[in-house]
């Protein structure tokens, strides 16, 4: 796989030996136990796989190169380029502008934009339309886009069935980036509806069924359906992708249930199912399952507590807090700075997004066992400065530095 060249500041020497440890150790990333950091009274196991992955470290490349090739232009990203609060405010200090908020909100207005000014498309991809809108300004947007290849691939793999006939069902956040450029990308090529989840699925497929009536479609997934969507006809052959952060057990459940209803309602069999299903598992994202999956392995061993780092606003870390959080307490922050003090920790909920302090998140006892991964957006350099926070309360054994050593 490529490598990237990503700034230092994001990198850290005990991450990178970790991670180039476990790859030699296990080629075939068949084993997703955690990797021991032994510091004496605390205990820190470190997912499998966390943090950047390749769409990211792509973005973030580009986005550097960018700037660096282009002295005296102005640099504009579409929206935020990943979801990292660190990653941003890098490229905001280093003078780019954002035309838009994470929600497609205008902050500066398009009309401003001129054929020198540069544009990035961030990783998740834009809309059809404002591709189209940045063209007849005459800015080059193929020369800045750092959209990730894994949403490329559902958007071909979107097209491909499109031109079999098939609709679109896209599991995904609606307000979402990526889900909002996946959905025009898809209903350029055919019809195409957004589920948020499997109860949306589940009220979805009363209209295969005929249970409910067909205009109550148009008002529940209101804002979700394509243009000229006709839901007695545009439901009867459909294939499901996904916005690529979605947990993929999710997506694999809703594709299964609509695949079963129809099967069902027309008396399918294994072969002629296909006829009005299309098997799309394979727009899964790499990163997303290798990351869930480390969870997984990481929840099997004993321990007192979880921490995840990553953007609050980014939807794989969110995925990833919500498996932890089915096992043991766990603690989501996007720095090291939300590590108060021993005794304090500002934890933001996964789902509100609202942060609140928690008081004794440490246990008492030692030594203290820790499960800690990380989001696909956030650099490895802020996860040892959790670590290194962690530590700072403890008369460890080992520095970070000499387990670095110990990895090489």
């Amino acid at each position: 796989m490529k490598k990237f060249n990503v700034p230092n500041i994001y990198r850290s020497d005990l991450m990178s030996a970790i991670k180039n440890n476990r790859k030699q150790a296990d080629k075939l990333k068949k084993d997703f136990t955690p990797t021991l950091l032994d510091f004496g009274p605390v205990q820190i196991y470190l997912a499998r796989h966390f943090g950047f992955c390749y769409g990211v470290e792509n973005a973030i490349e580009i986005a550097f190169n960018t700037i660096d090739e282009n002295p005296g232009k102005r640099i504009f990203l579409l929206s935020e380029m990943i979801h990292n609060p660190q990653v941003n405010a890098d490229l905001t200090a280093r003078g780019v502008q954002f035309l838009q908020d994470t929600y497609g909100k205008q902050i500066i207005p398009f009309d401003s934009l001129t054929p020198d000014d540069v544009v990035i498309i961030p990783a998740f991809g834009t809309t059809v339309a404002i591709e189209k809108l940045l063209n007849e300004k005459g800015i080059r947007t193929e020369q800045y886009n750092t959209t990730c290849p894994f949403v490329e691939k559902v958007w071909n793999r979107s097209e491909q069935i499109a031109k079999k006939g098939y609709s679109i069902v896209v599991h995904g956040k609606p307000k979402h980036e990526e889900t909002r450029a996946t959905f025009s990308h898809a209903s350029s090529h055919t019809p195409t509806v957004v589920v948020n989840d499997m109860r949306e699925t589940i009220e979805l497929a009363k209209y295969i069924t005929g249970e409910k009536p067909a205009e109550h479609f148009y008002t529940e997934f209101n804002g979700r359906y394509s243009a000229g969507f006709d839901v007695m006809r545009d439901l009867e052959r459909i294939g499901v992708v996904n916005q690529t952060t979605q947990l993929a057990t999710d997506t694999q459940a809703i594709a299964e249930y609509l695949r079963d209803v129809i099967k069902k309602y027309y008396g399918l069999d294994e072969i002629t199912i296909a006829g009005r299903f299309s098997d799309t598992r394979d727009t899964l994202c790499y990163a997303t399952n290798d990351n869930q999956a480390a969870v997984a392995g990481m929840l099997e061993t004993p321990a007192d507590l979880a921490i995840v780092v990553g953007g609050y606003n980014s939807s794989n870390t969110s995925h990833l807090v919500e498996l932890c959080e089915q096992r043991l307490p766990t603690y989501f922050i996007n720095n090291a700075d939300k590590i108060i003090s021993r005794d304090e920790i500002i934890h933001c909920n996964w789902v509100t997004k609202e942060e609140k302090t928690v008081k004794s998140f440490l246990p008492s006892a030692t030594p203290v066992k820790m499960l800690i991964t990380s989001g696909a957006s956030c650099p490895d350099a802020v996860v040892e400065d959790v670590i290194d926070k962690i530590i700072s309360f403890y008369p460890v054994n080992n520095s970070i530095s000499q387990l670095a050593e110990s990895f090489i």
